[in-house]
């Protein structure tokens, strides 16, 4: 992995000449993504990201927590105990650089013998297991990581909106993957590209079946204007 994601985050934190993501799905053509975005304050996050702040509480793990913008907020303005972990170390470097004060470059799926209160994973977080065959095994090391009363706060969206549509108004979905919400991610920076890695989009339905088969309940906290949503879910 060359982490051209965290070297942008890391470019914009030290000012070492920062430039535009360069972003593309399977599903979607090449987008430009402003790296200063993900720097963002709270006042400029869309709501569904302030109302999972608001409710987060106790000891909070922010699973790919990027530039640290929601860690830095809870840790600052709420005065929560916060830990923030990313797979990307220049990411972790770039946190730390911010003041957050417990940054951790490691794989959520690897944290043992730890419990919160609150897990955090916003910006579509549940995207990163990657494919809906996976999604048992992710919400099982969760939920292993939950303090009893504790909760899982996640954004993602319904991308069936996505597709065209058939005369009979149905969706045209291309066969290829098991689920419409999986894509394959690209991303380039500087004229560099990072290898293609699988990510996914996971509607409200989908969870909900999925918390419950893993022993968790699902509750729909809110839902935003284009097919994006706020999920909580809890022991049951």
């Amino acid at each position: 992995m060359k982490d051209l994601f965290g070297k942008a985050i890391l470019d914009y934190q030290t000012n070492n000449n920062p430039q535009d993501l360069v972003t593309e799905t399977s599903i979607s053509e090449e987008d430009e993504m402003s790296v200063a975005y993900l720097f963002r304050d709270y006042e400029k996050m869309p709501k569904l990201e302030k109302k999972a702040l608001q409710l987060a509480k106790g000891r909070v793990l922010d699973v790919g927590c990027g530039a640290g913008s929601h860690s830095l907020y809870l840790q600052n303005e709420k005065q929560l105990d916060v830990t923030a972990i990313d797979i990307s170390k220049n990411a972790i470097e770039a946190c730390t650089l911010r003041g957050i004060k417990n940054a951790i470059a490691k794989d959520v799926m690897l944290i043992q013998n730890e419990k919160y209160d609150t897990i955090l994973l916003l910006m579509n977080g549940a995207g990163m297991c990657g494919r809906l065959n996976k999604i048992s095994g992710f919400l099982l090391q969760l939920k292993s990581l939950l303090n009893e009363g504790g909760q899982i706060l996640l954004d993602s969206s319904d991308i069936i909106y996505m597709f065209d549509e058939d005369e009979d108004g149905g969706k045209w979905i291309p066969t290829d993957n098991e689920y419409y919400g999986e894509v394959v991610f690209n991303i380039g920076y500087k004229g560099d590209k990072e290898a293609p890695f699988n990510w996914m989009y996971i509607d409200y339905n989908t969870l909900q079946n999925a918390a419950h088969a893993n022993g968790l309940e699902c509750e729909l906290v809110m839902e935003g204007e284009h097919y994006d949503y706020l999920a909580k879910l809890a022991i049951k």
